[in-house]
C-alpha cells in the first residue's frame, strides 16, 4: 500500500473494503447456522464446508461477481476469523517472519532477516484489531480494557506478544508479536551466518562447560534469547537446570530442565508473582544452574546471591549498549531492592559473580553479530574492570548495504584459561590471535 504524500498510508481500494464488509456478513450468518461453542471440536474440514456454503449462498444472494479463487480466499480468511487470529494468520504461518507490529488497523508491519517492510495485512477497522486483541489475551487467561489497557501474554507456539489499547494508544489498539520459532539454531548456523567465528564460539562453549557465569548484552531484537539457547547447549546432560521468564522463550535441549514463568497481579492488584520470588524458589530445588530469561529489577540482587553461594554457571540477558553499561545497569538493578548496600559492595559481588559479557548486536543491514566478548578481571575505583578478548571491527559498508568488517582476537590471553584448565576444557591457545574477514 504505497504512502501518500506527507507519510499517511493510502486508503485501500474499494474492492478490498468490499471484501472486508462481505466477510463480516458471512461471519455473521455464520454465527446463525454453527454453534460456535462446538466449532473447535469439529474437523476443520466440516467447518470448511459449512463456510463455503454460507459463502455460495452470500454470493448468490448479493449477485456479487467472483471467481472460485477469490471465494475460496474468502472462506479461508473467514475460517481465520473463526478458528484463529484473523489478518494475523497468514503471517503467522510464513516461518521468515521475526516480528509483527501492528501499528494501527491499517498498517501492519513484518521483520525478515533483520528488515522491517509495510506488509499488505489489514483490518477491518479499530473494533475489529481490538476484538483480534482481546481474543488472543483471552487464550491466556487475560483481559484488556479500559481498566487494564496493557497486556504481555504469549501464544500457543510461545510467540511473545504485547497489546496496549486506549486511552493509553492514541491512535487506536497497538499490538507487536514477537516469533520464536522452534528450531534452536545450531552452533554451525552461527558460523555460517557469520554471526560470530569459530574461535569465539569454541571459546564461548569452553566458558559454558567450566560453569562460569555468562551475561549477554545487547539491544531490543538484537539476539539475546537466540544467542542464550545457542549457549545453553554446552550445558552437561546430566546438570539440573532451572529458568526463570516473564514470558517462556527459552527452548533449552536438555532432559532435566525446569521452567518458572512470571504471573502478573489480577485487576485487583493481587496474586501477582515476580522472578525475584521465582530465584528465591530456584534456589530451593537445588539447581546446578539458573538461567534467567531477562535481568530487569531488583531479581538481580538474589541472582547475585546465588551466583556469588554455589549455583556457579548460570546465564541471563540483559538490555544495555556495551559490557560497560551493562555493569552499570545490573548496579542500578540492585540497588532497587532497597537494602542500602555501599556501592563498593555491590561492585564486588558483581565481579565476583559475573565472569563473561557476550555482547550482541543487530547492525544497520538487519544481521546479528556477536560484537564483542569480554572478560570480567576485577574492581578497579569502584568499577568493574574488563578486558575484550574478541571484537567485531566494523569497516564500512558495501553497495549492496551490507556491513563489512572482521571478528578478531584482541591477543590478549584470557583469565578463564586457569579456570578450563581446572575442569579439563582443553581451547587452543591460537584462537586468541586469529582474525576472520566478513564480506557478506
Amino acid at each position: 500500500m504505497p504512502p501518500r504524500p506527507g507519510g499517511a498510508p493510502a486508503g485501500p481500494p474499494r474492492s478490498a473494503d468490499r471484501i472486508f464488509e462481505l466477510k463480516s456478513e458471512v461471519h455473521r450468518k455464520l454465527i446463525g447456522v454453527l454453534d460456535l461453542d462446538r466449532v473447535s471440536s469439529l474437523p476443520k474440514d466440516r467447518v470448511r464446508s459449512e463456510i463455503g456454503r454460507v459463502v455460495e449462498r452470500l454470493l448468490e444472494d448479493e449477485r456479487v461477481p467472483m471467481t472460485t479463487a477469490e471465494q475460496n480466499k474468502i472462506v479461508e480468511e473467514v475460517l481465520d476469523e473463526v478458528l484463529g487470529l484473523g489478518p494475523l494468520e497468514p503471517l503467522l504461518k510464513e516461518p521468515s517472519i521475526s516480528d509483527i507490529l501492528v501499528n494501527g488497523y491499517n498498517r501492519v508491519y513484518v521483520e525478515r532477516q533483520g528488515k522491517l517492510s509495510l506488509s499488505p495485512v489489514r483490518f477491518k477497522d479499530n473494533t475489529h484489531l481490538l476484538h483480534i486483541i482481546e481474543k488472543i489475551v483471552s487464550l491466556v487467561g487475560r483481559r484488556i480494557d479500559e481498566a487494564n489497557p496493557v497486556v504481555d501474554a504469549r501464544l500457543l507456539d510461545g510467540s511473545r506478544v504485547n497489546a496496549i489499547i486506549p486511552p493509553l494508544a492514541l491512535d487506536g489498539p497497538a499490538l507487536s508479536i514477537r516469533r520464536f520459532g522452534r528450531h534452536v539454531i545450531t552452533s554451525d548456523e552461527m558460523i555460517g551466518n557469520k554471526t560470530l567465528m569459530s574461535g569465539m564460539l569454541r571459546f564461548l562453549a569452553a566458558t559454558v562447560q567450566s560453569k562460569a557465569t555468562v551475561l549477554v548484552s545487547g539491544g531490543t531484537g538484537s539476539g539475546k534469547t537466540t544467542t542464550l539457547n545457542a549457549l545453553s547447549r554446552f550445558i552437561p546432560e546430566e546438570e539440573r537446570i532451572i529458568t526463570i521468564e516473564d514470558t517462556a522463550e527459552l527452548q533449552l535441549q536438555q532432559r532435566h530442565v525446569i521452567k518458572f514463568e512470571t504471573r502478573p497481579p489480577n485487576l485487583n492488584k493481587q496474586g501477582g508473582i515476580n522472578q525475584r520470588q521465582l530465584v528465591r524458589t530456584a534456589l530451593r530445588m537445588r539447581p546446578d544452574r539458573i538461567i534467567v530469561g531477562e535481568c530487569r529489577g531488583a531479581e538481580a540482587l538474589d541472582m547475585l546471591q546465588a551466583m556469588n553461594t554455589g549455583v556457579e554457571g548460570s546465564m541471563s540477558t540483559i538490555h544495555a549498549n556495551s559490557p560497560k553499561d551493562a555493569f552499570s545497569r545490573l548496579q542500578a538493578m540492585v540497588l532497587m531492592a532497597d537494602l542500602e548496600l555501599p556501592t563498593r559492595v555491590v561492585v564486588q559481588q558483581l565481579a565476583s559473580a559475573i565472569k563473561l559479557v557476550v555482547q550482541i548486536s543487530r547492525l544497520q543491514d538487519g544481521t546479528r553479530k556477536v560484537v564483542s566478548i569480554a572478560e570480567v578481571t576485577g574492581v578497579e575505583d569502584d568499577t568493574v574492570s574488563l578486558q575484550e578478548i574478541f571484537t567485531f571491527e566494523r569497516l564500512g559498508v558495501n553497495d549492496a548495504g551490507k556491513v563489512q568488517g572482521r571478528f578478531k582476537a584482541t591477543g590478549v590471553a584470557p583469565k578463564l584459561l586457569d579456570r578450563f584448565r581446572i575442569y579439563g576444557v582443553k581451547v587452543p591457545t591460537d584462537i586468541f590471535d586469529e582474525v576472520v574477514d566478513v564480506n557478506l
